[in-house]
């Protein structure tokens, strides 16, 4: 192996043409490149950056508008319960006042019905008496027990008939 100090210029001098050539038309638009990709990159990152504070806020956002829907949605509930109880309370007094109301008139008609059966067979027994105290009068007086016994005759009538 020779070795020459000619072609080990001529070699250095053809690597600096040639580093020369490639700096002023590959390495520039190579390194521009690059720059532009990183900043592409960085850009991308700021924007994740930014689209992930927004998601946690609108993640925050929601956990606030569900806990208040829930409150809400509770406090209906609860105003539903209460206005169910105070109908229900309502609906059992205006029971108790009507059950109440008719057992009285049922007390009433009782009483008016008695009254009317008192009435009637007072009238019934006024005109038994009188039927009685006719026939005694139409037959002779004979004997006490006989009149006792049409007595009694004429009560088990009435009282069969009431």
């Amino acid at each position: 192996m020779n070795f020459s100090i000619t072609s080990l210029v001529l070699a250095l001098f053809a690597f600096l043409i040639l580093y020369f050539l490639l700096t002023k038309y590959a390495f520039g638009p190579l390194f521009s490149v690059m720059e532009k990709r990183r900043e592409l990159v960085m850009q991308q990152m700021d924007e994740a950056a930014k689209t992930r504070e927004q998601a946690i806020s609108y993640v925050d956002e929601q956990k606030l508008a569900l806990q208040t829907a829930r409150k809400e949605a509770y406090d209906i509930i609860e105003q539903s319960r209460q206005t169910s109880s105070k109908q229900s309370e309502q609906l059992l007094d205006l029971t108790k006042a009507e059950t109440a109301r008719i057992k009285e008139e049922a007390v009433r008609d009782i009483e008016n019905e008695k009254n009317k059966a008192v009435e009637a067979l007072r009238s019934e027994l006024g005109t038994a008496s009188v039927r009685i105290a006719s026939k005694l009068l139409e037959k002779e007086v004979k004997a006490d027990g006989e009149q006792e016994q049409l007595v009694d005759q004429y009560l088990k009538e009435v009282g069969g008939r009431s």
